[in-house]
């Protein structure tokens, strides 16, 4: 089957009369695109596929006002998605939420990793050999280590080139084997 036009009328017609297969049938045909036009608008795969969810919501609530005379079932249908997509990036609460929410998370991951080397005994030699490092090759050990981040996840966070954060580590790690032998 392809999905003409007129497949979209009968289905969004149907929608209105309350046929939850006609919403399931539009779904399957046009979701993939919506998602790729509300990715494109909000720049986020999370937030396209919010979109198109409650854009389906409105669809299924609101089929009743498609009026063929007005234009074909598609563009009423992408045309909700786009001004769905639209609304989130004017409310920008939820972005930031998001984002706010993501370097609170860092914050209190770098905040647990410095307390678990100052939780360290004040005569201790790995705390000494340690405190002999460069901030940043400690810090970098640390998140290795105390954090369980990866290299690239280290070399994003301290925002380095990933090869540089390998070395500082290697590095590092020499040095703390020299300072505790």
């Amino acid at each position: 089957m392809s999905s003409r036009p007129d497949e979209l009328d009968v289905a969004l017609t149907a929608c209105a009369s309350g046929d939850r297969a006609a919403l399931r049938l539009i779904f399957d045909r046009e979701a993939g695109r919506l998602v790729a036009i509300a990715e494109r608008i909000v720049r986020r795969r999370e937030l396209a596929e919010e979109v198109v969810q409650e854009a389906f919501i409105r669809i299924w609530t609101h089929a009743h006002q498609y009026a063929p005379e007005r234009g074909s079932a598609r563009g009423w249908i992408y045309a909700i998605v786009r001004n769905r997509a639209i609304n989130m990036l004017r409310d920008g609460r939820r972005e930031h939420t998001v984002e706010e929410v993501e370097t609170l998370r860092e914050t209190e991951q770098a905040d647990e990793i410095m307390a678990a080397w100052h939780r360290l005994d004040r005569e201790s030699r790995l705390r000494d050999c340690l405190g002999a490092l460069d901030e940043t090759k400690r810090h970098g050990i640390l998140m290795a280590y105390v954090g369980g981040y990866s290299h690239g996840e280290i070399a994003g966070r301290l925002r380095i080139p990933l090869g540089t954060a390998k070395s500082w580590i290697r590095r590092g790690l020499s040095a703390l084997r020299e300072c505790m032998a």
